[in-house]
């Protein structure tokens, strides 16, 4: 079978969550002035509650019968707000402090879900982004950006400026154009290898903001019925700043509100799911301690999907039932009975992907048992014999949750299972066969979503792992490997181009950016490279500081302005 068909989810499968009037009705509004008055008598918490009970219950399920059970990609705006989640671990007085007295004194935006927008960003001017209705079919509404000729004319000049190799010419086309999507996209990943992380996700934020004033009004974050296809180049963006405020909200602890962009990633276009957002779910889900969450997308996905062929579902599942078995307060009869399913689970998982556990072990800095090591089953074998595309699975899913695995509790149920499994391979159990012939019929390639997804969760394990066809291009962190049949609705003039290049995907991703980076890979000067680079990474930090903190506008008055809302979000 191939690998194109392990990771689709059908839109059927979400096809059952429809917006409803109420949150209709409660969506902030784009297009009308608010009512101070009004606005100052409306309590946010309130209508995120009443929002939340009124999307996504009493759902027809399958079997045509009522059930209060949500739709696996139910989102909620609530949870697309991080404050919601770090509210809940730290106190709401923490978090917000003394933000509300001083709501007088700041610009007014328009309302968003996704970010709230800063007195420091540079005054909003719509950038010539818009978004329109191609079509709606059985329930399902299909939009996609456009760029007005304005807007084309700045991706140009942002195109000359890559090709240019010089990162003063992104900088100063982000001057004259602070919301130029691909631009702020581009300085962020620069920002993100100086290691300015607060820079970095600014400047995400400000490309979502920008991406969410421009939404159709039809187009909704929670319903699961709004589609985007990633075949078209100005809808590409809109998945890659998700994805990156995804990840930035994970690495700063909240894993939570990360899910739910997981999520919305997922529902905009579920079927070819171009980010491979299903090699990322679980972790989101165990991280939040969402357990039957993965356990209900597996449960619903795994007869039609075959999600068990991902080594991440395999594992996760496995997991989640161990951790429900570990719960205060369950029944022990209950406890036994899922203990006794992630023991199943496991041992499957182990003996279809035996490659997974020395990686593992070794992250976790555990030294496993002779009996282990000098097995077959788990030795070196179990490495090399790994076809390239099953190597980049178990190299990503080790890489991403190993720290899932250090619990001391998890760590002796491993063990104990890996003894198990022994038992049963040394006994000519059918099941090791039958696994071995899978892996040798599956995984003979990757498609290209899978390399994507690799090369933007930047995990060394499987980035290592990826074919030459990959490493050998140049990626650039505004559009990684497009696809091949891109849908293009408007053409780049005809340029002089430059000379074919054999360098390799790293050196050309820093001359993107960086243009006196050179690496000669025949005789690599290695420190002397490093600080050059490094030298070249400050100076375009430099630049860049001076440019954000010289701009400043002047603010129009109060009653002028047309996107005005008291109870915004902080």
């Amino acid at each position: 079978m191939p690998m194109s068909h392990f990771y689709q989810i059908g839109s059927a499968d979400i096809e059952g969550e429809k917006i409803s009037p109420d949150e209709e009705a409660e969506k902030p509004n784009r297009n009308k002035t608010s009512d101070p008055e009004a606005a100052a008598d409306d309590n946010i918490d309130l209508l995120l509650e009443n929002l939340e009970q009124s999307n996504g219950l009493s759902l027809q399920n399958d079997d045509s019968g009522v059930s209060d059970r949500r739709p696996v990609l139910h989102v909620e705006h609530r949870n697309l707000n991080p404050e919601t989640e770090l509210k809940r671990y730290f106190g709401a007085r923490a978090v917000l402090g003394d933000q509300r007295p001083r709501q007088r004194n700041r610009q007014f935006h328009r309302t968003t879900w996704m970010t709230s927008p800063k007195d420091s960003w540079p005054r909003f001017s719509r950038p010539g982004i818009s978004m329109t209705l191609l079509e709606t079919k059985d329930g399902i509404h299909y939009f996609t950006f456009e760029h007005s000729r304005e807007y084309q004319q700045v991706q140009f000049k942002f195109l000359d400026a890559v090709e240019s190799m010089d990162p003063n010419n992104i900088v100063a086309l982000l001057q004259l154009n602070p919301y130029h999507i691909d631009s702020l996209l581009q300085l962020s990943d620069v920002c993100r290898i100086q290691e300015d992380q607060e820079m970095a996700r600014d400047l995400i934020e400000r490309a979502l903001y920008s991406f969410e004033c421009a939404f159709h009004p039809l187009f909704s974050l929670t319903s699961g019925t709004s589609r985007l296809d990633y075949l078209r180049p100005e809808n590409r963006a809109f998945y890659l700043a998700l994805y990156k405020h995804m990840m930035f909200l994970e690495k700063r602890g909240c894993p939570r509100t990360a899910l739910e962009y997981c999520k919305l990633i997922l529902s905009l276009d579920p079927d070819s799911d171009p980010l491979c957002m299903l090699l990322l779910i679980d972790f989101l889900a165990l991280r939040s301690r969402e357990y039957q969450s993965v356990l209900q997308i597996y449960q619903d996905w795994e007869e039609h999907r075959n999600l068990s062929q991902l080594p991440n579902f395999a594992f996760s599942t496995a997991l989640c039932y161990f951790h429900l078995s570990q719960q205060e307060n369950i029944d022990p009869e209950e406890s036994h009975k899922q203990r006794h399913k992630a023991d199943e689970l496991l041992q499957i998982a182990l003996i279809m992907f035996p490659a997974v556990l020395m990686p593992l072990l070794d992250l976790c800095t555990v030294q496993p048992d002779a009996a282990v090591t000098s097995h077959s089953f788990f030795g070196p074998n179990s490495q090399i014999r790994q076809l390239p595309a099953l190597a980049e699975l178990t190299g990503l899913y080790v890489g991403r949750t190993y720290t899932l695995w250090r619990e001391a509790a998890v760590m002796l149920w491993l063990e104990e299972t890996v003894k198990e499994v022994l038992r049963r391979v040394d006994a000519k159990d059918p099941v090791v066969e039958d696994c071995q012939n899978k892996r040798k019929q599956r995984y003979q390639s990757a498609p290209r979503n899978i390399h994507r997804h690799v090369l933007l969760s930047e995990i060394k394990e499987a980035t290592s792992t990826l074919p030459l066809e990959v490493t050998t291009q140049p990626v650039m962190g505004f559009d990684p490997l497009p696809p091949l049949d891109s849908v293009m609705s408007y053409t780049r003039p005809e340029r002089q181009r430059v000379g074919a290049s054999n360098e390799s995907t790293l050196s050309l991703f820093f001359r993107s950016l960086l243009p006196n980076f050179n690496i000669q890979e025949d005789d690599m000067e290695v420190a002397r490279a490093g600080q050059e680079l490094n030298q070249e990474v400050n100076r375009l930090m430099v630049a860049m500081r001076d440019m954000l903190a010289n701009i400043r506008f002047q603010e129009p008055p109060r009653e002028d302005n047309p996107y005005r809302d008291d109870d915004e979000w902080d």
